[in-house]
C-alpha cells in the first residue's frame, strides 16, 4: 500500500492598520508641552514686579534686538523666517500673554504707600553706599574716616561726625568749626542734596559741665548744630532741605558707660523718611 504525503499548509497572517497606536503619542507631547507653557507662564508672572512685566510687554510688542530700531512693520509684528507675523501664535486668534501694570487708581491706599515706603528705602541705601564710596575716594576724608559712622535707624540714613582724643570737630568749648570739618561737610552736602528727603541736624555733648555762665551744654550742642547747618549749606545743600535743627546736650549718649568719653561729643545728621518727616510736622501742629 503506497504512502501518501499529506501537504504542508503555511498560512501568513497579515496585520492591518500600519501605525495604529502611535498618534496619541503625539497628542501626548503637544499636551505635555502646551502645559509647561502654562506653567512657565505662571511662575514667570508670580515672580515679576510691575516694572519687569511692563518690560516684558514692551518686549512683545516690540521684540527688536535694541531699542532704538527701525519701526516694525505693525506693532504687533514679530520677524520670522517668513516674513513678518501680526500676531504671536497664528491659531484664529491670539491669547494676551501679558496684561497692562495697574494704574495708581486701580491699588489701595495701603498698597500705594508700603510701595512708596519700598522705594524711599532702597534710595537710601543706594545714598549709604554712595557715602561710603565717596569717604573711600576722597583723600581729603581718609584721616577722619574712623570719624564718620553711617547706618540706617528708624528715622532715616544717619550721618554721625564724632570726636576722638586730640582730634575734634570744634574748638574746644566754641561752635567755631575745624578746618577739616568743614571739608567733610561739604562732601556730605553733595552727596546728601541730590534726594529729595529733609534733614535733621543734632548737637551732642558729651557729660562735662560747661565752664561758664548762663551758658551751658544746652546751648553749646544746639549752636554746634547750627554752624553745621551753616556749613552744609555754604557746601552746595539747598536750605529748604533743612528740617530741623536740635541741640540735645549729654541727654543722648553716645558711649553710655562712659558720658567723658569724647565719642559722645558729635553731629548727627539724619536724612529723614516720610514717616519721620510727617511726624515732624505734626510736631508743630
Amino acid at each position: 500500500m503506497e504512502d501518501k504525503k499529506q501537504p504542508i499548509v503555511v498560512k501568513k497572517v497579515v496585520k492591518k492598520g500600519g501605525h495604529h497606536g502611535g498618534a496619541w503619542k503625539i497628542a501626548f507631547a503637544d499636551f505635555a508641552t502646551a502645559m509647561m507653557a502654562f506653567f512657565l507662564l505662571l511662575w514667570i508672572l508670580g515672580f515679576t514686579d510691575q516694572t519687569q512685566k511692563a518690560a516684558i510687554s514692551e518686549y512683545f510688542e516690540n521684540p527688536s534686538p535694541t531699542f532704538g530700531a527701525s519701526p516694525r512693520p505693525s506693532p504687533n509684528a514679530i520677524d520670522g523666517p517668513g516674513g513678518a507675523s501680526t500676531s504671536m501664535i497664528d491659531h484664529g486668534g491670539a491669547m494676551e500673554l501679558y496684561s497692562e501694570p495697574p494704574s495708581p487708581e486701580s491699588m489701595d491706599e495701603a498698597t500705594i504707600e508700603k510701595l512708596a515706603e519700598q522705594a524711599e528705602e532702597r534710595r537710601l541705601e543706594e545714598l549709604l553706599a554712595e557715602l561710603e564710596a565717596a569717604i573711600e575716594k576722597s583723600q581729603a576724608l581718609q584721616p577722619f574716616k574712623d570719624q564718620l559712622l553711617l547706618d540706617i535707624t528708624p528715622e532715616g540714613l544717619r550721618i554721625q561726625i564724632v570726636d576722638k582724643e586730640n582730634r575734634s570737630m570744634f574748638a574746644v568749648g566754641s561752635a567755631r568749626l575745624q578746618p577739616y570739618t568743614r571739608e567733610i561737610l561739604h562732601d556730605i552736602a553733595q552727596v546728601i542734596n541730590d534726594v529729595p528727603n529733609h534733614i535733621s541736624i543734632t548737637g551732642h555733648t558729651d557729660a562735662r559741665p560747661y565752664p561758664g555762665e548762663n551758658y551751658g551744654n544746652w546751648e553749646l550742642s544746639a549752636d554746634r548744630a547750627n554752624a553745621a547747618r551753616r556749613e552744609l549749606v555754604a557746601g552746595g545743600l539747598q536750605q529748604d532741605k533743612v528740617g530741623r535743627v536740635v541741640g540735645l546736650a549729654s541727654s543722648v549718649l553716645f558711649d553710655k558707660a562712659d558720658p567723658y568719653n569724647p565719642i559722645n561729643r558729635r553731629i548727627s545728621i539724619i536724612v529723614m523718611n516720610k514717616r519721620t518727616e510727617e511726624a515732624i510736622q505734626h510736631e508743630g501742629r
